[in-house]
């Protein structure tokens, strides 16, 4: 199950128990967050879709942290005038992890819900998921401490140039 959201003037497909980092809102860490304008809910094989948002869905999440994201470079060169400008820039944002999507106050997916469907396609939830084998490279057999002596390399013979062996 996922949702389709509009916030900070993107789209974001969220589900339950993951989280999203959004442009830096002025929420303190801890805070819920809401997200009002839901564009299309998908639940297994049906799937309600808003003209242009779903009347009565909302997305409700809590703030992790806030961030900075990956490092941008920005050059600037004009070429045969001998200028340059290199820049870096860091976008500081909001990472909030999803915890319900709600319908009509009706709540479609948690995110312990998430968590237990995970265990329940592993195996049953009474039994821990099995260890997969892991099969190791055969040993190759260990070099010897004694190296085969090295063939000496002879200097190349040098071709005589002479006028006299003409």
């Amino acid at each position: 199950m996922f949702a389709i959201v509009e916030a900070c003037g993107r789209q974001y497909q969220i589900e339950a128990g993951r989280f999203v980092d959004l442009d830096l809102t002025d929420a303190a860490e801890g805070d819920a967050f809401r997200f009002d304008k839901v564009l299309m809910i998908v639940d297994g094989a049906g799937s309600t879709l808003g003209s242009p948002y779903i009347e009565g869905a909302a997305v409700t999440g809590r703030v992790i942290a806030h961030r900075k994201g990956r490092k941008i470079i920005v050059y600037h060169m004009r070429p045969k005038k001998g200028t340059r400008k290199k820049q870096g820039h860091r976008q500081h944002m909001t990472r909030v992890v999803i915890d319900t999507i709600e319908l009509k106050d009706k709540v479609l997916a948690k995110a312990e819900a998430r968590e237990q469907t995970v265990k329940a396609q592993a195996g049953s939830t009474s039994e821990a998921p099995k260890a997969k084998k892991v099969i190791a490279a055969p040993k190759t057999e260990a070099k010897s401490t004694k190296e085969a002596p090295k063939a000496e390399k002879k200097p190349a013979a040098k071709k005589a140039a002479s006028k006299d062996s003409e």
